[in-house]
């Protein structure tokens, strides 16, 4: 088997980037959008979906569908991955998914916004929950194959840690770019208006070449010789979560997941809202997190060898902690500039991006390589798939929670901060459970097969 060069690793990280935008728009402005603050009304933003706690008299319309979207996400996860493990394909595995699916994932994106109805009426509503499961359905059918990729493609663990680094080096950088629409539909605004202005920016944004390079410029089975799984969708997850390190981690994930999705969703919010500042300055705050968090990106890598995963992951929960924490007083310190404030989110935040960017896809390769070699399944699809299932879970509870919470207080803010209060509860628990990871098992049944 050929060795992955650093130049297919960039080209395999292409992908990421694509799907990685794409996931951004729908991540960061979904509930920006449908879910408005009076400051994004005032500025001409229609209605499009009933408000307030509507279902259930608990949960808001956007905030149930997100949350089935990632229920429907979730249970997908586990019959693609299978599907991706069983395949027979002469091109391999995985590549066959990436390549079919990458054209329904960037349409279905770009319309979950472009509502039938241009007011406030159910139809909307329904429109977006169909167009949510279209998009999850074909994120899951790209994401999970080239996600089992990473294990397949990287041979031992300083290669998966390398495509990882890399990988998360895109990832970033795709969200990024997401973060950038605020900047480029304000220039869009006086010709199409604002809802105009943001459908044409994320329309502009539907990154699907970016998503067939690894198609074309990789070769699945000149890096990867493994046989297709022969178990059922049921019974190989079942075997996958019999993996007790793989449930510890899981289990943290969770956390991070709600806190993190919190965080995301909610940043534009604690922008305008809390800091009472431009829509534009959540760009600014975001990519100057980015930008700040790769400088941290080749001693991460260096350091990680040295220290271990968990103790790196571990130092990030903390830091996380803090930050999420810091948030839910945002506004109220009037001793600092809001633009200050705001800044220093950007900077605390930064270090704990990289390591959540760069580490937790190692772990979860590792962990697939160690059960390889003590089952003699390859079941790395599953492993992913299996992963994504429970963090999606999470996010699907953290949308619920934000979208309720959010109501509260809602011309003071005081739901935001509740939200970043939540996130910082949520960050501690999931850094807890990590303690009771066991790298060190993990490592030695990967050192002794080598």
């Amino acid at each position: 088997m050929k060795k992955l060069t650093t130049g297919k690793i960039w080209q395999f990280a292409a992908g990421q980037f694509g799907w990685a935008m794409l996931s951004g728009i729908i991540s960061n402005w979904l509930v920006y959008f449908y879910q408005p603050d009076k400051t994004a009304i005032s500025q001409g933003q229609t209605v499009f979906i009933p408000q307030g706690l509507v279902v259930f008299g608990i949960f808001t319309i956007i905030g149930g569908i997100t949350a089935f979207g990632r229920i429907f996400d979730a249970f997908t996860d586990p019959m693609i991955a299978s599907l991706s493990d069983r395949c027979t394909s002469k091109n391999g595995r995985r590549i066959p998914f990436l390549k079919w699916a990458s054209l329904p994932l960037a349409l279905s994106t770009v319309v979950v916004f472009w509502s039938p109805v241009n007011k406030n009426s159910w139809i909307n509503g329904v429109f977006l929950l169909v167009m949510i499961l279209a998009y999850y359905l074909s994120i899951t059918a790209y994401c999970t194959p080239y996600n089992a990729l990473i294990p397949e493609l990287g041979h031992t663990q300083q290669e998966r840690l390398n495509i990882s680094t890399v990988i998360s080096f895109t990832f970033i950088a795709g969200t990024a770019v997401a973060y950038l629409a605020p900047t480029i539909w304000g220039m869009f605004i006086p010709a199409f208006g604002r809802v105009g202005a943001i459908r044409m920016t994320f329309t502009l944004m539907a990154a699907f070449i970016c998503m067939l390079v690894p198609v074309f410029c990789i070769r699945e089975k000149d890096y990867v010789d493994t046989v297709p799984a022969k178990e059922s969708a049921f019974g190989s997850l079942a075997a996958t979560f019999k993996n007790g390190e793989f449930r510890k981690f899981v289990a943290s994930d969770i956390f991070y997941w709600i806190a993190l999705t919190m965080f995301q969703t909610g940043l534009p919010f604690f922008v305008t809202s809390l800091l009472k500042l431009p829509e534009t300055m959540t760009t600014l705050y975001f990519v100057g997190m980015t930008a700040l968090s790769l400088v941290f990106y080749i001693p991460v890598n260096k350091l990680t060898p040295k220290l271990g995963k968990k103790k790196m992951i571990l130092f990030a929960f903390a830091v996380f902690s803090l930050a999420y924490f810091y948030t839910g007083f945002m506004g109220k310190m009037s001793f600092i500039p809001a633009s200050v404030q705001g800044l220093i989110l950007t900077v605390v935040a930064a270090l704990p991006m990289a390591i959540f960017g760069i580490l937790p896809q190692a772990v979860v390769a590792d962990i697939s390589q160690s059960d390889s070699i003590t089952s003699g399944s390859n079941r790395e699809g599953m492993f992913y798939a299996a992963r994504t299932f429970a963090f999606k879970l999470g996010q699907s509870i953290s949308m619920l929670i934000f979208t309720a919470v959010s109501t509260i207080g809602a011309a003071e803010g005081t739901g935001y901060r509740v939200a970043a209060f939540g996130a910082a509860v949520f960050c501690c628990i999931g850094g807890i459970i990590l303690v009771f990871y066991n790298e060190k098992k993990i490592n030695g049944i990967i050192n002794r097969h080598q």
